[in-house]
């Protein structure tokens, strides 16, 4: 009776058909799915994930003007995308050369199975910015330089993997021991996120602007060229002067008492604050429209 009724079914649904899955298919959708997800995590994980953003504005445009058949645009664009590939290749060559290298050290269970759950994580806490006031302090009145980036949306996973890896909670004594001077991990950059020290003696780019003071020295510079590069918010405490500062957006805040340095950090928290709300709110409202609908 059952086999009569599937096949009067399948006789009148000529549309309906199920297509045969071998192990081969099931292979291949792994291998795939394995891939993507290494790529997309790569993304995410370097300032590659800025120029996913641009190329989704250009294809944007793209579309648009080839709805309105604007060829002249057109025509630009078809001459330009071979070139502007090969600019993408030569420009991240060291982030891709890292990506294979990354790929090579991965444990590919492992990796597949656990979740990436730091977006649903508070990046800066109350507690984060009393202990980063407090090592700030303190390293300041030693003469203690320190160079210190807490990491926003944009992700500094290259610039973590030119150090080592740590992953200890926010304490003011482990940021003293850090870059207390002649110890193994005082130089170079702590970095921070989601309220957790993840690396130390991390290498950072040089701002190649040539209109900051002279007397700046490294430190100054590369907390000015991370936060060219990213969101971040970078602190520094100079050893020359104990003088503490902030480059965040391209500006460096010099000359920082503990208030003035509470204020900067707390504008990192309400940013966040003011995001999260933003997300929850969007989520809401896509919420309402699917249970409208």
């Amino acid at each position: 009776m059952l086999r009569k009724l599937w096949t009067e079914f399948t006789t009148n649904f000529d549309w309906f058909y199920i297509p045969k899955i071998t192990l081969t298919d099931i292979l291949e959708i792994i291998i795939l799915s394995y891939f993507l997800y290494n790529v997309i995590l790569w993304f995410k994980r370097t300032r590659a994930w800025t120029l996913v953003k641009g190329i989704i504005v250009i294809v944007a445009f793209a579309g648009v003007a080839f709805l309105l058949k604007l060829n002249t645009i057109l025509w630009i664009l078809k001459n330009t995308i071979s070139v502007g590939i090969l600019a993408v290749i030569i420009l991240f060559q060291p982030e891709l050369r890292r990506a294979l290298e990354e790929l090579g050290r991965k444990k590919i269970l492992t990796d597949v199975l656990i979740r990436d759950d730091s977006e649903k994580k508070e990046r800066v806490s109350d507690h984060t910015i009393q202990e980063l006031v407090s090592a700030a302090t303190t390293m300041g009145k030693n003469k203690t330089g320190a160079l210190i980036v807490i990491e926003q949306e944009v992700a500094l996973g290259e610039y973590e993997s030119t150090g080592i890896n740590i992953d200890a909670n926010i304490t003011s004594q482990l940021l003293v021991n850090i870059f207390e001077k002649n110890t193994p991990l005082h130089d170079g950059a702590v970095i921070i996120r989601n309220n957790r020290v993840v690396a130390a003696t991390c290498y950072l780019p040089l701002t190649s602007r040539s209109d900051i003071d002279k007397d700046l020295g490294t430190r100054h510079r590369a907390a000015l060229g991370i936060s060219e590069v990213s969101d971040s918010m970078t602190l520094i405490v100079s050893e020359e002067t104990g003088a503490i500062s902030v480059a965040v957006g391209g500006v460096l805040h010099t000359k920082l008492d503990p208030e003035l340095l509470r204020k900067q950090l707390g504008s990192l928290r309400e940013s966040n604050k003011a995001q999260t709300k933003r997300i929850s709110k969007r989520r809401g409202g896509r919420k309402h429209e699917e249970k409208n609908a």
